[in-house]
């Protein structure tokens, strides 16, 4: 079982939170797709014959790829990987290129989860965040969305901003919960480096994000998600029940994936190797024939570190069992130690052979694991 991720790299502009590897110009875009076309072929034997059951167009904002350029790429995928006929198959789209006959595009091309950057419904944090579409398209395209037979839909929202109310933030989530959106994406306002919301800070242009009001937040919405019937199976991802990300379960789960694009990453279960971020240098490479990638092989306190991180971020936890079995039985006594401060503090509790975080501990999430890291 196996994942297959593509990156389209183009942004109709730039939101100044946001540090993935984009353009805003469209100039590249046919060359790109090409090369997508001839990465495929090259990197084929990557996952070994491994049944693929999911894709997952990720980017930039793959919406902006036109319904040839997306059928291209759907039958080259077909023809060379073996796709399970039930496959996920997931893209990420902005509000405002989900215009009813876009929307028949996808589905006829075989999209069937559509990931909606939403990121509030509120004018004042689009505004802020600067984001390319308005409130009112972001509700419409949800109900549009809906009306063309997308079932699988997920959306984004970003929380702890500093135009966004407790109160707006509460409307955000309950006109989520209203329309009925199986899965949510909720992540706290970060501030990367290089980003234009980082310098604005630096600037003193605007203030710094508050870690307490982001904290707040957090918790009003592991109550009203949960209230309303809504599984928080990741730290960050919270589904009803049956409508779990299955490709973004697949990386935490430690499943073989492929990645294709600039700045892709790609795993085999021994090894991880990323694509160059430049999209000039990844045309240039694919039109002479080569995939230019670093990569990188994992030891096995690598794997062993990769793995706490990712599974304590899961409503299952990390499987004490499963440690003992590939890392051995004195990798499982050192983190059941370790975890035990955690455990006296309320923020893990120990069921079995899993370690669970409790709400407390979400969180501190990556600051925990780090702690258990060998």
């Amino acid at each position: 079982m196996a994942g297959i991720y593509l990156h389209i790299p183009f942004c109709r502009q730039a939101c100044y939170y946001c540090n993935f590897h984009f353009s805003t110009s469209l100039q590249q875009k046919e060359p790109l797709v090409d090369c997508l076309l001839a990465e495929m072929t090259l990197q084929q034997p990557y996952l070994q014959g491994q049944p693929v059951h999911t894709l997952y167009f990720g980017g930039g904002t793959p919406s902006l790829l036109a319904e040839d350029d997306l059928r291209r790429l759907m039958e080259r995928l077909h023809a060379l990987f073996p796709i399970a006929p039930e496959a996920e198959i997931t893209l990420e789209a902005n509000p405002d290129d989900l215009q009813p006959g876009k929307l028949r595009a996808l589905k006829t091309v075989g999209i069937n989860r559509l990931s909606i950057g939403v990121q509030s419904f509120h004018e004042a944090d689009l505004r802020w965040m600067n984001r390319a579409h308005n409130s009112s398209q972001a509700l419409q395209c949800i109900q549009d969305a809906q009306a063309a037979g997308f079932d699988n839909l997920s959306i984004d929202l970003i929380y702890g901003g500093p135009t966004l109310s407790d109160e707006g933030w509460a409307q955000n989530v309950q006109q989520a919960i209203a329309l009925k959106v199986p899965h949510l994406s909720c992540y706290a306002l970060t501030v990367e480096p290089g980003t234009a919301l980082d310098a604005f800070i630096r600037k003193q242009q605007v203030a710094p994000v508050d870690p307490d009001k982001a904290a707040r937040h957090f918790e009003q919405l592991m109550q009203w998600v949960g209230q309303a019937g809504y599984e928080h199976y990741e730290i960050s991802n919270f589904a009803l029940p049956g409508w779990r990300s299955r490709h973004n379960s697949s990386y935490w789960q430690g499943h073989h994936y492929l990645g294709l694009g600039p700045s892709a990453h790609s795993f085999n279960g021994h090894s991880r190797q990323w694509n160059v971020s430049n999209n000039a240098r990844y045309i240039n490479a694919l039109q002479e024939g080569k995939v230019p990638f670093e990569i990188e092989n994992l030891t096995p306190a690598m794997m062993l570190n990769e793995y706490i991180m990712t599974s304590l971020r899961t409503l299952e936890g990390c499987n004490l069992t499963l440690v003992e079995e590939r890392y051995g039985a004195d990798k499982r006594r050192e983190l059941e130690r370790g975890s035990q401060v955690f455990v006296e503090a309320g923020q893990m509790r120990q069921e079995g052979s899993m370690l669970v975080l409790n709400p407390e501990g979400r969180l501190f999430a990556d600051g925990i694991a780090a702690e258990l890291f060998v």
